[in-house]
């Protein structure tokens, strides 16, 4: 089967097979950052905004995304100095980043929940983060980098991309 998907802002034209998850086209097109754990919903790791929304791209048809937006961690960086969008600079210099290997699901699920809630409190931060294990931490460091992230957003007065109509 081939369709065009839109990915990162991008159309892109992708063959797969009718059965594929959007992981695995996302991995087998190129789209590495996207990261493979168990490949049963269970991690999170595979996280992707579609259309907005956090979900697990290893539960979800790839051919029931045809044509929506899907966004990666590349999605999400800037045209500045660091490339790097507020979101993923607060992970970094708050420390949640840890090993890495959990860090895109995480920040795209924290970009998710401040451009629906710009002020959360600590149980929104934690209903939003639940689903996404990280193995390195206590969370204590992502719980303050999602603080961290909102303070920057709301500081640099940035809108989400979908408010600012991308």
């Amino acid at each position: 089967m081939k369709a065009d998907f839109i990915i990162n802002g991008r159309r892109e034209s992708l063959e797969f097979d009718s059965r594929a998850t959007l992981l695995e086209v996302l991995r087998n097109s190129g789209h590495r950052e996207v990261k493979s754990g168990c490949e049963n919903g269970e991690c999170g790791v595979c996280t992707v905004l579609l259309d907005g929304i956090p979900v697990n791209s290893c539960m979800v048809l790839a051919a029931s995304v045809i044509g929506r937006e899907v966004t990666t961690i590349r999605g999400l960086t800037e045209d500045d100095d660091t490339g790097l969008s507020p979101v993923q600079e607060a992970f970094a210099e708050a420390g949640g980043i840890q090993c890495g290997f959990c860090t895109p699901a995480k920040v795209l699920v924290t970009y998710s929940l401040l451009s629906r809630n710009p002020q959360p409190s600590d149980e929104d931060i934690m209903n939003a983060l639940d689903g996404n294990i990280c193995r390195c931490t206590g969370y204590v460091k992502i719980l303050d980098s999602v603080k961290l992230a909102a303070e920057k957003l709301k500081a640099s007065g940035k809108e989400s991309r979908k408010e600012r109509g991308k």
